[in-house]
């Protein structure tokens, strides 16, 4: 027989998997169009004006920043938006009286946010294969990368979810902070290309990091350490997995 912990986890995995694919059509279409027209317009339209970048191709340069976006993107909204609804319905407070400790009620829901940016991530990834050939320098980095990135904005989201008083609130955060984070951290273009002020002000953008580890992996370049962008995102989930159970414990954003 199965402990409460591992039924209660499952059965949230299994929830969020059948979720996202019900409404694939929101969750799993959007992302992929967006960044086809992305492909076209800035890697075959704009990409074939601009010269290469360390000896690779605009188009397979920016591939790895446009699937890393994706991943952020999709991890990020699967837990705002799951966990405002089941606040929103109370179906968070059956969860708060289940015999499921805190932290398990956490990993459900970032687990969740996980699965979503990485398919997500891997449907942007097969798409770019019709517009460059795909490159793979090391495989466990593109893997950690994209695993740390997920679990970093998963946690995020969760914060966000929580204290959300509304629908609109929940479209705040990822509007006016995570996209220009996004547009600004490398996606487009090498930070080596900006003039020495901006390349200094760069790099207290954490998304540059995982941008650029997860470059690393396909094309063996990097605007700075690997072991740098590995160390912010893992200090990212340790402060957003500890403020997350903090959250949960002193019950803030799920007591009216």
């Amino acid at each position: 027989m199965r402990s409460p912990i591992i039924h209660g986890y499952t059965t949230m995995v299994r929830e969020e998997t059948t979720r996202l694919f019900r409404i694939w059509s929101q969750t799993l279409l959007p992302p992929v169009v967006t960044n086809t027209l992305y492909y076209v317009i800035f890697g075959a339209f704009i990409g074939s004006q601009v010269a290469d970048i360390d000896g690779f191709s605009y188009m397979a340069y920016i591939v790895p920043g446009l699937v890393m976006m994706t991943i952020i993107t999709s991890s990020y909204m699967n837990t705002v938006s799951t966990f405002f609804f089941a606040k929103f319905q109370k179906h968070i407070e059956e969860m708060l009286v289940s015999p499921m400790p805190s932290w398990v009620v956490v990993a459900g829901f970032v687990t969740g946010g996980v699965i979503r940016g990485m398919l997500v991530g891997f449907l942007v990834l097969l798409v770019s294969l019709f517009f460059t050939h795909l490159v793979i320098y090391n495989a466990f980095i593109i893997f950690g990368a994209a695993i740390l990135t997920s679990v970093v904005f998963a946690l995020a989201g969760l914060v966000n979810g929580m204290f959300a008083k509304s629908f609109d609130a929940i479209s705040i955060v990822p509007t006016f902070v995570l996209t220009p984070l996004t547009y600004l951290g490398g996606v487009f273009y090498s930070v080596e290309m900006l003039p020495p002020f901006w390349q200094q002000l760069s790099l207290l953008n954490p998304i540059l990091y995982m941008v650029n580890a997860f470059r690393y992996g396909f094309l063996g370049v990097s605007d700075v350490p690997l072991t740098t962008s590995f160390a912010v995102m893992g200090a990212f989930i340790i402060v957003f997995l500890v403020a997350v159970l903090w959250f949960f414990k002193k019950g803030a954003g799920l007591k009216n």
